[in-house]
């Protein structure tokens, strides 16, 4: 919610009212029908202010704080200086040890101890991090303690140098121990097998002592874990030997049995299977070759039995060639035919004894012929059947040992079961009673494979404290905390400081700024800072001083501003301006009377208006009396000439507020004051109004409508940001003609303005604040 609605409504509840004759009016401010008020510019809206860390202003904050800075540095530094000095001072004993992965081998590479577990686990990370922890383990340290009598040693419990007068103090075996650990670290050496172990003390040969120790009672208990796991596995070994052998006895028994159950040779299961295999395979071999046989004998019977009676000739090559008897009976046939033929070419017919002769022996051969076929095919049928007769043995003999290999298959199973379980327990009961041998044999060995490599020696200086690095340390530290504070700083400072922040803030026109001068000092006008042309001048009002010293750097700052101005608006200038600020004590009064001084002094007719009704200046500036004034020109309505005040200012006259009336919002808001204005705008070349502020009242709301232009006064290093954005948008909510900003009391000596942009404001010099 924005706090300015109430005020607001007040503003619009006074907007139309005015006092004539103390009773109230609807009234409109009007102007003159000769004279249009200068045309305004639009003010650009306010920019959000954007809080970047930037080097610029890390260095703008170290010139604003640099004190600061070199105080927060020194104080952190000469703490920790005292801190770091006051520290007591610890030595460093270091000792260096080392692994060997590969153990020495007496009996040879062969021979391995019963406690090696092969060199891909020595060279593992994992057991260098457990030999870390081991040499750190609370047993190691208790045993140390134990054997130094460290829980009875007061000096090494506190940590106190030799000497040092102590009462007695013990504790437990325990608390010392852990006392022991946080002093003791292990550090690897990289690419190595080495590490060093380092314990830190604050006398130097307590600790030489105490490392010693450690790393000497840290090898012995390897050693002596590993004789102890020696002697563990030697004894369990040999207890396993007697069990071993009673298995060992008892599966060959088992084995034994089952082969005389089972009838099997003395022979493997492998070969009893290869001759069944053999076996079978002739068998099949010769069942194979008789049907083979069979098959061709059957073949040539077929053919015989496609022989007839009629013609001989068609008995088939092969048989002919097999069987000789044909083979002649066939040739005597073919013999006869041909003689026969013969004796038919010479005319012998069938009757011819010849003829008859050879027919009748042809007729027998050809008898003889088919009676040995005859023959040929029994002695086919015999051999046909003794084949079959032979393929049904050997068919018979095969199925028998197909059977037997079954047989052999099922006995197999059982017989390598029973195989299996000897063969085991044969070969666990060999190499236990191998290692038995060999464990008895290198126990009485005694070898470690950690080393000492380099005993603990006294150390000669302290690791700590190291004063040069905390002291630098501290420096840096300062350093950055004092950076921090002066940011910090320059972060919570809201003030405007700069015309570019007014302008960032703000939004409106840039019109000047006016250097800060005090009371009772007057500026340098030989151009030596502090040492005045007339050392009895004094500024007793501040607000001349524009006119008391024309040629000051503030009397340029008013005439740059009263330029600014004009050019503003050349052809139409502002006729009525009205000065105001967003808060009381920000110079509003001292800046009007200068813009008036330097207005009057560039020929100008100027009046200037005391519209401040809460608390009035003017009329003290001047050294007048306010019983007329303001209050009594709108009451009984006097001429001009009698309230405006001639002033020892060439062109400048004053019109004070008269008496304080108990309305002043509805007084600046009637009609009367209206026509007040527009007579003095007639009768003078410029009206300058100083009125109260805009952020607690409403009056310089009201009269930013009634003027041709409204200067907004912002204090520098002490009006706020968000005072001044109320106030901005205070005029801005009313519509009121703000023309631009004059940045007030400005300390040219800061860092934040640059000599060579504000010489002329800075020649004269001026001091302390102003005030009104």
């Amino acid at each position: 919610m924005r706090s300015r609605a109430p005020l607001f409504r007040e503003r619009a509840l006074f907007r139309g009212r005015a006092v004539t004759s103390g009773s109230l009016v609807t009234a409109s401010v009007t102007t003159s029908n000769s004279e249009l008020p200068a045309p305004t510019r639009p003010a650009p809206e306010p920019v959000e202010e954007q809080s970047e860390f930037s080097p610029l202003a890390l260095w703008a904050a170290i010139r604003k704080s640099w004190v600061m800075v070199l105080a927060i540095t020194a104080t952190v530094s000469i703490g920790v200086a005292f801190y770091t000095l006051g520290q007591t001072k610890i030595y460093e004993a270091n000792a260096t040890v080392m692994f060997d992965p590969q153990q020495p081998r007496p009996l040879g590479g062969a021979v391995q101890t019963v406690v090696e577990s092969g060199e891909a686990f020595w060279s593992n990370k994992e057991y260098y991090k457990t030999q870390f922890w081991v040499i750190q383990s609370l047993r190691i340290a208790s045993e140390v303690v134990r054997s130094l009598g460290l829980n009875r040693d007061a000096a090494f419990l506190s940590n106190v140098p030799a000497g040092t007068t102590l009462a007695s103090a013990q504790a437990s075996i325990e608390d010392a121990a852990k006392v022991l650990q946080s002093r003791t670290t292990v550090e690897p050496i990289k690419e190595s097998r080495l590490a060093v172990v380092k314990y830190q003390d604050a006398d130097p040969q307590r600790a030489r002592r105490v490392l010693s120790a450690l790393v000497e009672i840290y090898v012995q208990r390897n050693l002596d874990d590993m004789n102890e796991s020696s002697t563990t596995s030697a004894d369990w070994l040999r207890g396993q030997i007697g069990s071993l052998k009673d298995d060992l006895e008892s599966s060959e028994l088992r084995l034994h049995e089952y082969k005389k159950d089972k009838n099997i040779l003395s022979m493997s299961m492998n070969e009893q299977s290869n001759m069944l295999r053999g076996e079978m395979t002739a068998l099949s071999s010769a069942l194979t070759a008789i049907k083979i046989r069979s098959e061709e004998v059957r073949a040539r019977r077929t053919e015989l039995n496609k022989v007839t009676p009629e013609d001989p000739m068609n008995v088939p090559a092969t048989e002919l060639m097999q069987s000789g008897l044909l083979q002649s009976l066939r040739s005597s046939y073919v013999n006869t035919q041909q003689q026969i033929a013969g004796m038919e070419g010479l005319g012998r017919g069938e009757g011819h004894p010849e003829v008859k002769a050879m027919l009748s022996r042809l007729e027998s051969t050809r008898q003889a012929f088919f009676d040995e076929v005859k023959n040929v095919r029994g002695a086919m049928d015999r051999d046909l059947a003794e084949l079959n007769d032979q393929a049904g043995g050997l068919k018979k003999l095969f199925d028998d040992a197909e059977s037997r290999a079954f047989d052999v298959n099922l006995l197999e199973i059982e017989y390598n079961r029973l195989a299996r379980a000897r063969d085991n327990n044969e070969k666990l009961y060999s190499l236990v009673m191998e290692k038995s041998k060999e464990s008895d044999l290198t126990r009485t060995l005694v070898f470690n494979n950690i080393r000492i490599m380099e005993r603990p020696l006294p150390p000669r200086s302290p690791v700590s404290p190291n004063v040069p690095m905390n002291i630098g340390g501290g420096i840096l530290a300062g350093l950055v905390l004092g950076l921090a504070a002066a940011l910090g700083r320059e972060q919570l400072d809201r003030s405007i400081k700069t015309p570019s922040q007014l302008e960032q803030v703000l939004g409106f026109p840039f019109l000047g700024l006016l250097p800060s001068f005090g009371e009772g000092s007057a500026p340098n006008t030989d151009g030596k800072k502090g040492k005045p042309v007339d050392p009895d001048a004094s500024i007793d009002t501040p607000e001349l001083v524009v006119h008391d010293y024309p040629t000051s750097g503030i009397a340029e700052a008013a005439r740059a501003i009263r330029t600014n101005v004009l050019f503003m608006s050349p052809d139409r200038p502002y006729r009525t301006l009205l000065v105001t600020s967003a808060g009381p004590a920000e110079g509003k009064t001292t800046v009007a009377c200068c813009i008036a001084i330097a207005m009057a002094q560039a020929g100008r007719r100027v009046v200037l208006l005391d519209c401040d009704m809460r608390r009035p200046r003017l009329h003290k500036v001047f050294g007048h009396q306010r019983d007329l004034g303001l209050t009594n020109a709108l009451i009984e309505n006097p001429k001009i000439e009698d309230l405006a005040i001639a002033t020892n200012v060439p062109n400048l006259s004053v019109i004070t507020t008269g008496p304080l009336p108990p309305n002043p919002a509805e007084i600046l808001h009637s009609e009367v004051f209206a026509k007040l204005l527009q007579k003095l705008r007639d009768k003078y070349e410029c009206v300058v109004i100083d009125s109260p502020p805009v952020v607690p009242v409403t009056d310089a709301a009201i009269l930013s409508n009634a003027v041709d232009g409204t200067i907004l006064v912002v204090r520098a290093f002490q009006t706020s940001k968000d005072l001044a954005r109320r106030a901005a948008r205070a005029l801005r909510d009313v519509d009121g003609h703000v023309i631009g900003t004059v940045l007030n009391a400005v300390d040219l000596n800061r860092h934040e303005y640059g000599y060579k942009y504000y010489y002329y404001y800075k020649r004269e010099g001026y001091a302390a604040e102003q005030t009104g």
